[in-house]
């Protein structure tokens, strides 16, 4: 822009002995300041579409697999009309389920309920059915759009999805003089009302995201229009999108990295985007970034390793950056990922209550002179601007110094509003504008985070606390194994408090081998699980995200020793 705009913010005086590490710290409150500043004239989502889809109209914007391609002026007349359809049918309504793949019927359908100001509730088809009619029921859900080709895929009855509304019907009913109204309204309706913004304020819920419940029942996650397009423009700061660019959306919209970075993203940044509707179709995925040219990619470990075993080298010759999130990237997959296809992924790291970015690696950059490191393997980069982030102890929460291991709180413009009636946990997640992420950290002298585990994923065993991910991380070393195959849970023990249990797939680890393999490491004798806890399992339980299923390995576990006892 020219003029640039500077926005100037001063914090409280700090002594000149003041350590450098503090100096950051201080410097990334102010620039929480500044994205807080900018909430009461922040407009919202929908209004944030209108205005991209003008400003870009006649080029391409989106596509998907079945060969459905729209430019902005065609997307933004499309969700005007599918608004249209089903704003009566929604009137008094504020959440407005939606059941659907990452394609172009899901985009439509997630920009005509941000233009309609309602709150966009996506869920999950990779839930149990239990779980998807507690959401519905959590977020009094009336209305939900989808799709019968959707639901034949998935072999599921309408019956199913309780308030269904077909996105086939309302195109089949759409008359021409829909469409000539929705072309004048997309065209020339003051953005305001287009975008239904009366009143509109910030802190106005887009989104209602539920958890993978990994730990149990799902939690719906509040995210509001300021929370996103602060994450957003956070992320769009360091990391530069070029004009040429087109990402490849594979994740789903259940998914806060779907949400935001596969849809919300490329408004934003104002590039194209060609969807995949299931992101465990590695050939497919492939032929697409291949057919598309797409040079952006967000995926998570567990999809990349499909796509290093199922894509061809040349499928992702035009990738010029990937970034994975949701697991823990480890350097031996980067390394075979770059001597396939050229390129190496980048570690990112989130949560869908930080809308859900808190920091990635980025690409190295040198100006005057002067080199900033972006990128440190093994670890999850540095924290977006307008993030916060403090490391303390567990027990005390007292601030710890730089390099030791504590629990991550996050404060910024980006923290969620709070869980969906559940105010007792809201309460123990926020304090004071500082989330508590339950994850355990280390930050580096250069600023670089680098999660060593879930505190969940800890059992405190004789009074000292056990990490999972590092047994699960020597255990694949041991064996000589790049794709997970053994999972760590625990479960009570009369005297020492807990008890490791390891879950291993059986067609690719010999439990006797790897005992023998655990007692012969340099692991303290305190993280080596007995012999009859490392149990054989057909198949480790993980979740649609690729993330490892912790209420569902837990519960395995109980199982099988509840079974053995029995036998015994």
């Amino acid at each position: 822009k020219i003029p640039y705009p500077v926005s100037v913010h001063f914090g409280k005086p700090l002594p000149a002995e003041t350590s450098a590490d503090e100096i950051r710290g201080a410097i990334e409150e102010l620039s929480v300041d500044y994205f807080d500043a900018k909430k009461p004239a922040r407009p919202g989502l929908g209004q944030t579409f209108v205005r991209a889809a003008r400003r870009h109209w006649g080029t391409d914007f989106m596509s998907d697999t079945t060969g459905k391609r729209l430019t902005w002026g065609r997307a933004l007349i499309g969700a005007v009309a599918l608004g249209d359809k089903i704003k009566a049918r929604t009137e008094g309504q504020g959440n407005l389920g939606i059941f659907l793949p990452p394609s172009v019927g899901g985009a439509l359908a997630n920009l005509a309920t941000a233009l309609l100001g309602k709150t966009a509730v996506n869920l999950s088809y990779t839930a149990s059915e239990s779980d998807r009619r507690y959401m519905i029921e959590q977020a009094e859900i009336q209305t939900i759009l989808t799709s019968r080709g959707f639901l034949e895929k998935l072999d599921l009855p309408a019956e199913a999805v309780p308030g269904a509304v077909f996105l086939e019907d309302i195109l089949a009913s759409l008359t021409a003089a829909d469409k000539r109204t929705a072309w004048l309204k997309a065209r020339f309706l003051p953005r305001g009302r287009l975008a239904h913004a009366r009143d509109f304020q910030a802190d106005q819920t887009a989104a209602i995201l539920f958890s993978s419940g990994s730990s149990g029942r799902p939690k719906g996650i509040l995210l509001s229009h300021h929370n996103i397009l602060s994450n957003l423009e956070a992320a769009l700061m360091i990391f530069r999108v070029q004009r040429g660019d087109k990402l490849c959306g594979i994740l789903p919209f259940f998914h806060s990295f779907g949400l935001t970075c596969t849809l919300w993203l490329p408004i934003l940044a104002g590039v194209p985007v060609c969807f995949v509707p299931n992101p465990l179709d590695g050939k497919l995925v492939g032929r697409t970034v291949r057919d598309e040219k797409a040079t952006l990619l967000f995926a998570t470990p567990t999809f990349l390793l499909n796509y290093l075993r199922r894509c061809e080298a040349e499928d992702f010759k035009t990738l010029r950056f990937i970034i994975a999130g949701a697991e823990k990237l480890k350097v031996k997959m980067i390394d075979a990922f770059e001597k396939k296809f050229g390129i190496r992924p980048r570690e990112g790291y989130g949560a869908t209550e930080c809308s859900p970015l808190i920091s990635f690696n980025v690409i190295d950059a040198e100006v005057a002179g002067v080199r900033q490191v972006g990128t440190k393997e093994g670890t999850a980069g540095h924290p977006l601007p307008g993030l916060a982030v403090r490391i303390v102890d567990p027990e005390t929460g007292e601030p710890l110094p730089v390099g030791q291991p504590g629990l991550l709180w996050v404060k910024g413009p980006n923290v969620m509003k709070g869980y969906l009636n559940l105010p007792d946990k809201t309460a123990q997640a926020l304090r004071d504008g500082w989330y508590n992420t339950g994850d355990i950290v280390t930050l580096d002298r250069d600023g670089f985070l680098t999660i060593t585990d879930r505190l969940s994923r800890f059992s405190k065993i004789g009074g000292e606390m056990v990490p999972h991910l590092t047994l699960e991380e020597t255990c694949m070393q041991l064996l000589g194994l790049r794709e997970p195959a053994v999972a760590v849970t625990s479960l009570p023990d009369e005297k020492k408090g807990e008890q490791l249990i390891l879950i291993v797939a059986k067609d690719k680890v010999d439990p006797d081998r790897l005992y023998e393999k655990l007692a012969d490491s340099d692991l303290p004798k305190l993280y080596v699980p007995k012999r009859e806890n490392i149990l054989p399992v057909d198949e480790i339980p993980v979740l649609g995200s690729g993330k490892l299923d912790l209420f569902a390995l837990r519960t395995m576990a109980e199982s099988i020793k509840k079974a053995r006892e029995q036998s015994s």
